[in-house]
């Protein structure tokens, strides 16, 4: 038999589950409006797994409420006290029931303490499309469906699912093509702008071009393509960059992360118990995104855990968090340990870790050198070379002071395109 502070756990639970299973049926009705026939179907299914749940979770929450009692019966000592109180009540209206003398425990206070505390209720608000994203929708909609039933990007929507970036295939290439259309619209306007008109340092600004047709269209005419094709290119390949960044920060966090699991799973507690630890705990906010998928599909959707760890795992933006989450899926069917699974997996990732901190050092002092030959040896060779060859006369005629400000602007640009560079490759600090 549970006990009462149980069976009130157990409730709680429910309830927060039944809860997050309508807003996750009214998320499902939302886009039910908009969807198609195949959308439908997939809908109606999710919807039918999702009564499934909710009716076993309505079971459970009866079972144990017609298991609780919040109330004791009373003694025959207090029944007999309450009846001689109502008499002498009616006798003396005025008189008030005389308190306890017994002290309260110190359960009874600490109980009294936490009623007393007020909780604080964190309200999420649920993040609605911009207009411009609705109308990427209904503009062209209909015609990503269908290229993507085709499979014309695989690639993109593999990309866009590992990435986290929040949009559905389907919306995303829509607002690629609603951002490039409007683009090239910008880039037509520039180009006719500039055909006709120039711009100057000098008042008025812009004048209008003394050149023939011909030569202005000639240096101009790139403006319409470049831009729509830089746009085009930059957003189709923006969630692999996303998804490359999140591999990188989820590799960082991987190491101490399951060094935590771990000393959570030697207690010998239940596998989706560690996963909820880990992410109360705020430590690892990019591991914490991907546990949290996984503890959705087990709470939300009812999945078991093996497989929705072999879901994840081949969702997973990080190769190496898929092998941990296929790895533990093998391990809980198998009834091994799950503390000597995680243990032997923290030594080989912190060994891969260390190895790739030290290809980093080494590379870092790979790049001092660079740095020391080519910007400060070879632009000091240079400028003697270029006033060697001036003073003999060999064709350059420059002045000094151009000289001076040709090497100095270059090694100022080598020097920005070098400190990007180390921006880029610098490890992530955990």
């Amino acid at each position: 038999m549970m006990t009462t502070e149980e069976n009130v756990q157990r409730i709680k639970e429910a309830v927060f589950r039944e809860v997050r299973i309508m807003k996750e049926f009214l998320s499902l009705l939302s886009y039910l409006k908009s969807a198609d026939e195949q959308e439908r179907k997939m809908i109606n299914n999710q919807a039918g797994k999702l009564k499934f749940v909710l009716r076993r979770t309505n079971r459970e929450l009866l079972a144990c409420l017609e298991g609780t009692s919040v109330q004791r019966p009373l003694s025959e000592l207090e029944i007999k006290s309450a009846e001689e109180i109502r008499k002498l009540q009616k006798k003396k209206p005025g008189l008030k029931p005389q308190r306890s003398k017994e002290k309260m425990s110190e359960l009874d206070r600490e109980i009294l303490k936490r009623l007393k505390k007020k909780k604080k209720v964190v309200v999420k608000k649920e993040k609605k499309a911009s207009g411009y994203v609705k109308l990427a929708n209904t503009l062209f909609s209909h015609l990503v469906k269908n290229m993507i039933k085709q499979k014309k990007f695989k690639t993109l929507e593999k990309d866009l699912i590992k990435s986290n970036l929040g949009y559905p295939p389907v919306t995303y290439i829509s607002v690629l093509m609603l951002t490039t259309l409007v683009s090239l619209i910008g880039a037509f306007v520039v180009f006719i702008f500039l055909l006709f008109f120039t711009i100057t340092q000098e008042l008025p600004i812009i004048v209008l071009v003394t050149e023939s047709f011909g030569e202005r269209l000639a240096k101009i005419f790139w403006i319409p393509i470049a831009v729509p094709l830089a746009v085009v290119l930059f957003m189709y390949f923006y969630p692999s960059l996303e998804r490359k960044s999140a591999e990188n920060k989820i590799n960082q966090e991987l190491p101490f992360a399951t060094i935590h699991m771990a000393a959570i799973s030697g207690s010998l507690i239940e596998p989706t118990k560690v996963f909820s630890i880990i992410c109360s705990t705020k430590e690892y906010p990019n591991l914490e995104k991907e546990f949290n998928k996984l503890l959705n599909e087990i709470n939300v959707y009812g999945y078991d855990i093996v497989t929705a760890l072999k879901d994840l795992a081949s969702n997973s933006p990080s190769p190496k968090l898929g092998e941990l989450f296929n790895g533990l899926a093998t391990t809980i069917t198998s009834g091994g340990s799950l503390y000597d699974y995680f243990e032997k997996r923290s030594q080989t990732l912190l060994f891969e870790y260390r190895l790739d901190r030290e290809k980093k050092t080494k590379s870092a002092e790979t790049f001092m050198d660079i740095y020391i030959s080519v910007v400060i040896a070879a632009p000091m060779i240079l400028m003697l070379m270029l006033m060697m060859m001036k003073i003999s006369g060999l064709g350059i005629s420059l002045s000094t002071s151009m000289l001076t400000f040709l090497i100095v602007a270059g090694v100022s640009v080598i020097n920005i395109f070098f400190l990007m560079f180390l921006q880029v490759k610098q490890p992530e600090t955990v």
